[in-house]
Formats: C-alpha cells, structure tokens, sequence
C-alpha cells in the first residue's frame, strides 16, 4: 500500500521505492497485491485501467459522511501483478495528489479502509500488509481493532516503512470520529490527545509488527537524536523491531551505459562518453568555461533539509576562489531560487541554474558532471548519490542518513573510497569538501582511481531486496508459531 508509486504517481523518493519492490518481490516468488487511490491525474494517463466485477460503489462511513469507492485494475508494467486503484472522486479528483484541504486525513482514512474492504472481497487474505508513511499507517491497528473479527485479516502481520519521519501527517483531536474507533484512549497515545492532536504515523510505529526505514543510519537517527522529530522516544519503545535497510536504485533507467536519455554512453572501461556528455550538458547550459575544469551538479529540492542554506554561505566565496563551474537545477523555496538566480548572474560563464524539474536534463546533469553536491541536514535515503556512483560523478555528502551508508570518503593515498564526506551542519564544513574535492579532481591518478572506485559500486535492488525478504519471512514465522 502506498500514496504514490512508479510509474503511476510520484512526488519523491517513496514512489521509486514502491514501485521497485513490487517487480522485484515477485522475482522472488512472492504473490504481490499492489494498492493506490486513483488520482485524477492518475485516471487521465492510464486508460486501461478497468474496473473490478464485484468491488464498484462501495459503501463507507467516516465520520459522519458516507463515501463510495470502486476498484480499477491493470497489470503492472512487466509483471503479472495486479495494481488495484481506489477510485473516490470526492475524495482523489484534485489539483494535486496531496493537499492542506481539511479532508486530507479523509482521503487516506478512505484509502486505508477501502484496501482492506477490497480484500475481502476480492478473496485476498494476506499474509503481510507492506505500509508507507503516514497515510496506511492506520491500517496496523485497524487489523487488531475494526478487523478483529475478520480471520484472513486479522491473522496478517504489519509493515510500516517510514521514507521522512517529518511527515506525520497530524490531525486534530476533533477528526477522532473520522476512525470508527470505540474507544480511543485505548489506542492513541495519551500526550497526543491531551494536546489536542491524532499523530497517525505515531500510531502506526506503536501498532505494526515490524518498522523500517529506508537507511539503516535514518534508523540510528530517528531514535536517538533530534532527527526523530518527536518520535524518538515511541520508537525507541520498539527499539528491537526498528530495522533500517538501504533503498536500491533501478540500473535500468540509470546507468550511463544504456541511459535512454543519453546520446552518448560509456562505462568504466571506456569514459570517452562522459567527457561528450559534460560537452552537451555545457552546451545546453550555455556555460563558458574551459571543458577541462570541474563541473559541480545538483539535482534537487530547494529546501532547507537539503541543506541550501550553508550554500548561500559556501559558494560565493568558494567561486571567487576556485575555478569551477555549477548547474543547479531544482525547485522550491523562493529565497533559495532567487539565491540561485542571483548566483547565475554574477557568474554567468559558470554558474547556471534551471528552476523546475526536468527528466532527461536531470540524467545529462549526472553524465555530464564530475561531481554530485548533497550538502543535506538530513536525508533518509537519497537516490542521486547512488546514481552519481554509477556514473562516475563524484558524490559530495554530508555525514547522514543514507549519504552515510553509500560514501565512502577517498583516501588518496590508499586509493580507496568513492567519494567526498564532511561531518559539520556549516558552511566552512561544505567549503572544506568542495575544495578537498577539487583538489582531487586536480590530481588525473587519483581521480581516475577515484571515478573507478565510484563505478564499481552496486546498490542495485537485486541486491537490496533480500533485506525485505529476511524479515518477511521473519514474520511469516512468527505468524506461524502463534
């Protein structure tokens, strides 16, 4: 279950995950049952979802209003596994997939409960709910409480994945009718309510049988220091079934040897592409300087978790010192574009910056640079360094999260490592980096050395997915012993 999965609905890194766990399960010989609300987006790109004899106008309560839902199917892309579709236009026919309307809890109250009616339905008794985030994390109580009766659902075990322990997606004490719950102060954390509040991730951690997370360093930080954003103390209550596994990337769609967004390729044994690729990306970011000197690229959100306000600091001064060049492209914060915009401006013949998203640049931007910049304050997983490993960009990450588990500082010396990390949250911090960085790149021997290191890495999901399967069969012993 999830709000958004690939190649359906994304806004971030939990789509790529989910929709590369469903494919990659199923090799392994597990019978995947995918489930998403219906977007109306989501309806207009996919007209070959079609509905499901038995599962249309269905009947909920929540609260004091009563909802319909029905069920679209398609197989999902490459697999035979069916991807099941809550459809509610009340409730999913929006601008946005999320929103701050005063229903948003509603919408995924609706999506919770519609799941686990269309199981019933259509025969399904699992033997494991996969969760994501905030928006299912009801559904681990929901099988002990509303479904308590329920044999094929009330015998499933509960997995809750948290992507960003700051979205818990906190509703007021008043929307306690929306659950359909009896008696809430069995069930909801006291403090919680006493202040007026329902916290639904907070109640998914307290209730599912296991908790991951999508690095195990986020999992080492959520429960031990301010990163938990207030959930420190509820997990570390559930200390022994926290687990954190590393999230693997897709080498289909991001390997410069087939990237189907590049013209020219390469690979470790022949790098004559990257240096065509950094010529096209220059060349589209109308940028002036000399091909031989580094090129910095970012691809990312313009916010302060990713730790743009240290570059406000670093990077002036860091360009009026170094010969190097810089393509941001990114959005979000006004202040950090205008940053950006402003940036550009002084340094026209080396800094460029593109406000927005852009696929096919984002993969150029990786082919086309020799170095990846993360300066993040925290970051769960992240996938763009993993990418830049694979392309011989040389990630620069802060010590965090899943930047930690995938970098490996460069020590010149021995010739290993893949890549360039700073501990500090501060702007001298990042200018150290980049420059240590650069200095490297100053030196071909080492760099090379370096380039190789990063290529040889492997974070494929191949390799990711036996961590889910160890615990799922974790569970699936545990349910059999009961």
């Amino acid at each position: 279950m999830s709000s958004e999965i690939l190649p359906y609905a994304k806004t971030g890194g939990l789509a790529d995950v989910a929709g590369a766990l469903i494919p990659n399960l199923r090799l392994l010989g597990y019978h995947v049952y995918a489930f998403m609300p219906l977007y109306g987006a989501v309806r207009t790109a996919h007209p070959e979802l079609q509905p499901v004899l038995g599962v249309q106008q269905i009947p909920i309560a929540i609260g004091g209003t009563e909802y319909r839902f029905s069920l679209q199917t398609a197989s999902f892309p490459g697999t035979d596994v069916a991807i099941y579709f809550i459809d509610c236009p009340a409730l999913y026919d929006r601008a946005g997939f999320y929103t701050t309307d005063p229903d948003e809890h509603r919408r995924f109250l609706l999506f919770t409960r519609a799941t686990l009616e269309s199981c019933r339905r259509l025969g399904i008794a699992p033997d494991i709910f996969h969760c994501n985030d905030w928006h299912t994390a009801f559904l681990p109580l929901y099988i002990k409480t509303l479904y308590s009766s329920d044999p094929a659902l009330a015998a499933a075990r509960s997995v809750l994945t948290i992507h960003n322990i700051g979205y818990q997606g906190i509703m007021p004490r008043a929307a306690a009718a929306d659950l359909g719950l009896d008696d809430l102060a069995a069930h909801l954390d006291a403090a919680d309510l006493a202040q007026g509040i329902i916290n639904p991730l907070k109640t998914g951690i307290q209730f599912a049988d296991r908790v991951t997370t999508v690095s195990p360093t986020y999992a080492r930080e959520i429960c031990d220091g301010p990163l938990g954003m207030g959930m420190q103390a509820t997990l570390r209550a559930r200390n022994d079934r926290v687990v954190g596994i590393l999230n693997g990337v897709d080498y289909r769609d991001w390997d410069p040897r087939h990237d189907p967004y590049l013209t020219a390729h390469f690979g470790p044994q022949d790098l004559r592409g990257k240096q065509t690729n950094k010529e096209l990306l220059m060349a589209a970011a109308h940028l002036g300087m000399a091909v031989s000197r580094p090129l910095i690229g970012m691809v990312t959100r313009l916010a302060e978790q990713k730790g743009i306000d240290l570059l406000i600091d670093a990077l002036p001064r860091l360009l009026s010192e170094r010969d190097f060049g810089l393509l941001v492209l990114g959005a979000g914060d006004p202040p950090y574009v205008a940053f950006f915009e402003d940036l550009a401006r002084r340094f026209p013949s080396r800094v460029a910056f593109r406000h927005g998203y852009d696929e096919p640049l984002a993969h150029l931007i990786e082919a086309g640079s020799d170095i990846f910049l993360m300066p993040s304050r925290y970051e769960p997983c992240g996938l763009n360094q993993m990418y830049s490993l694979r392309y011989g960009t040389i990630p620069v990450v802060r010590k965090t999260g899943g930047l930690a588990d995938s970098v490996q500082h460069f020590d010149p010396d021995s010739g290993t490592g893949t890549g360039c990390m700073f501990n500090d949250y501060d702007a001298p911090a990042v200018r150290w980096a980049i420059g240590t960085t650069l200095d490297w790149y100053g030196v071909p021997k080492s760099w090379h050395q370096l380039m190789q290191n990063a290529m040889a890495q492997d974070f494929s999901w191949t390799r990711q997915i036996v961590h889910y399967d160890s615990l799922y069969r974790e569970l699936l012993g545990a349910r059999q012993e009961r």
